[in-house]
């Protein structure tokens, strides 16, 4: 199956230029719930129409509903959802598994697709996806082409890759930046993008440590075809119509010539835009600091130059784009027919009464192709013509014409219909019974050497650690179990490809073994991965679950438990249905990204992943302290905790199983202060953040 090049339409005119330039399928929002909700986007008014015109040009259309929703915007999103079902949208993206679930019940013939926000980056992963229901599976933007290879080959659905445009430092769907220090959510479309901004490593001078040049794939195009992936996304639902149309048409002849760009296309996808280049080092898996890059005065000059350009494009007349079969049937004392298919399954047959006998000169086949021929000022062109044509018929050239413009008329017609499908019902259900009372308690720690006696003196119920640190420690984590009662659960690392999975799935083996019960998941693929391990699955703040839809959705993955969404209110909290014991994190440094391009190597100049805490400070002096994680990866957590330990009552009113404390750079005697002023309901001094369960986020 040929590449299917799929470009960004953030508004109509974009829509338009993707098109012109060639565009397989086009993604856009319709509403409120999309990842870019600061486009255009696609108005009601304007959204059957724009489906009517790309069906008949055979353009698929993914409309974008990958953002997270609350309880209280379902039903709208429910509206939105039987709409685009209905007008015959091609299929849907989605984030949020509360979504996914709506669709299943409101439209089970419309295809769903796993937004790059579900962060799938392993196999493990895509078949969670698969067995959910989706169809294709949008990989996350940091993996390289052995590990697309590998998922493709193995999953069982259509994959998905980005191919050029910008690039996030942090996986999408976990970075949690924007919200905390300016309310403005990525998971819910509005990120300000402060990776942006100049940030200073161990106290230096500032520098783009954050941000990344522009993705670009377009030397690498056959080898994603070979590897079999379906689909090819060009970003930019924010960019102008002229980036689109520039930058789908160089794709385009790349993938139908089988070639790379030549130097001038280069050129010109430099010069629509670009930050100080492009790079291709997540697909090489050469990463370090030649991805970076700024968008600086001089690209912007650039751009200008090309965009009279570009508008030409799709200003001009249109091309043809759908191939079409003609079979003409002209024989004596019989009635001329003519059908008319395209290769979508539609065909249309228009009949005119028998040709008379030829007075003088009979019709020749040459003059009936060529009538046949005229279908300029449509979306059609003749890829085929059969002619049957018995000898001294004199056939009127108005009599073919005639007939040609109604089959293409009529061929128009069919395309342009909405294709049949189920429609159903969907009702949030009952609510369940929630936890009434006081909370268990919840520590997690970074170091087995932060559970100190007086923190265990409080007897939480789960102690949490990372799964290395639990393995170099399982002895003494048996001992938390037997003799204090206290449950263990490992935190699986959030990122791990299929090729370094190997270690880890061996301490899970050590860990079961040894009598380690429960596991934290960060990801759908966790699940996938281990629901016939025997551990009971804890679902972690990576899951990103914001209502109580995704909650079924984790119970019937076999998930035990989930941590709702730190980007919440506490009155959202309250009315998720819980039909899973839930928790929430009340005190930390809230995990803002996790990076694939070391930024503590790179701001070293060598692997210091072990020589003392490192951090990124802002403009304002805040220091935002970096992790090591497995893989060469980095987390980065925020400059002040949440803290609400004197905020009891309200955290104790929202029906939670558990509230968790998170310890990051604290010594074992802060962690045990900070569990004491918890207990006692104190507040505490210093510097701190309420998080967002109060203001929440856009």
């Amino acid at each position: 199956m040929a590449l299917e090049l799929m470009s960004p339409a953030g508004s109509l005119e974009s829509a338009m230029a993707a098109i012109a330039g060639g565009a397989d399928a086009i993604y856009f929002g319709a509403g409120d719930f999309n990842a870019r909700r600061s486009a255009k986007n696609i108005s009601g008014e304007e959204l059957p129409e724009l489906l009517r015109y790309c069906r008949l040009r055979g353009v698929h259309t993914y409309v974008t509903v990958n953002t997270l929703l609350t309880d209280r915007e379902l039903q709208k999103a429910a509206s939105l959802i039987s709409t685009l079902n209905r007008e015959g949208a091609s299929a849907v993206i989605v984030q949020d598994l509360g979504v996914l679930r709506m669709v299943r019940a409101l439209a089970p013939d419309l295809p769903v697709h796993a937004s790059t926000q579900m962060t799938v980056h392993d196999l493990a992963g895509a078949i969670a996806c698969k067995e959910m229901g989706f169809s294709r599976v949008v990989l996350s933007r940091e993996l390289p082409l052995d590990e697309i290879r590998f998922i493709t080959e193995r999953c069982g659905i259509e994959t998905e890759v980005f191919c050029h445009g910008a690039l996030c430092m942090c996986y999408s769907g976990q970075c949690y930046l924007s919200a905390a220090i300016g309310g403005r959510s990525g998971n819910r479309g509005l990120c300000a993008q402060p990776c942006r901004m100049a940030y200073g490593f161990d106290g230096g001078k500032p520098a783009p440590w954050l941000s990344l040049k522009d993705l670009s794939l377009c030397t690498h195009l056959q080898e994603l075809e070979q590897a079999g992936v379906a689909c090819v996304k060009i970003e930019g639902r924010m960019k102008r119509p002229e980036y689109t149309a520039l930058v789908t048409s160089i794709y385009k002849r790349a993938i139908q010539q089988g070639r790379a760009p030549t130097q001038e296309e280069m050129k010109q996808l430099e010069q629509v835009f670009s930050r100080s280049g492009f790079t291709d080092g997540y697909y090489t898996g050469k990463t370090g600091s030649q991805m970076f890059g700024v968008r600086r005065e001089e690209d912007a000059r650039a751009a200008r130059g090309v965009y009279a350009q570009a508008r030409q494009l799709y200003e001009g007349k249109e091309n043809p784009r759908v191939p079409i079969h003609l079979s003409f049937t002209a024989l004596e004392g019989r009635e001329m027919k003519l059908i008319v298919t395209d290769g979508d399954g539609f065909s249309y047959e228009a009949q005119a009464p028998m040709a008379e006998r030829a007075i003088s000169r009979a019709t020749t086949q040459e003059e009936v192709a060529r009538n046949l021929s005229k279908t300029g000022g449509t979306v059609f062109y003749p890829e085929k013509m059969d002619i049957a044509l018995d000898p001294m018929l004199r056939i009127p050239a108005s009599t073919i014409n005639a007939m040609r413009r109604q089959c293409l008329d009529g061929l128009t017609s069919l395309r342009r219909r909405p294709p049949r499908r189920r429609e159903g019902e969907w009702q949030p259900g009952a609510r369940r019974l929630e936890h009434q009372g006081e909370p268990g308690l919840i520590f997690q720690v970074q170091r087995f050497d932060q559970l100190s006696a007086p923190l265990l003196v409080l007897y939480p119920d789960y102690v949490y650690l990372p799964l290395e640190e639990c393995v170099r420690h399982l002895p003494e984590c048996i001992a938390l179990q037997q003799e204090k009662g206290i449950q263990v659960a490992p935190v699986l690392p959030r990122i791990m490809f299929d090729s370094q999975w190997p270690p880890f799935l061996e301490m899970l083996r050590q860990c079961k073994k040894a009598g380690i019960g429960q596991v934290v998941c960060s990801n759908v693929g966790h699940a996938a991965l281990l629901k016939e391990s025997g551990f009971a699955l804890r679902g972690d703040f990576g899951l990103n679950i914001m209502n109580s839809q995704a909650l079924k959705e984790l119970k019937a993955q076999g998930l035990q438990s989930a941590t709702l969404s730190f980007e919440m209110t506490f009155p959202q909290m309250r009315d998720v249905s819980k039909a899973l014991p839930c928790e929430a994190i009340v005190y930390g440094r809230l995990p803002l990204m996790i990076f694939e391009n070391c930024a503590i190597r790179r701001g070293a100049g060598k692997c210091a992943c072990k020589e003392g805490q490192h951090f990124l400070s802002d403009k304002t002096g805040r220091q935002f302290p970096l992790f090591p994680e497995p893989g060469c990866r980095n987390t980065l957590y925020n400059s002040e905790p949440v803290v609400l330990s004197d905020k009891k009552k309200d955290y104790t009113r929202l029906g939670l199983r558990c509230v968790r404390l998170c310890f990051t750079t604290e010594s074992a005697q802060e962690c045990a202060a900070v569990a004491r002023r918890y207990d006692q309901g104190l507040t505490m001094e210093g510097r701190f953040t309420r998080g967002l369960y109060y203001r929440g986020v856009e």
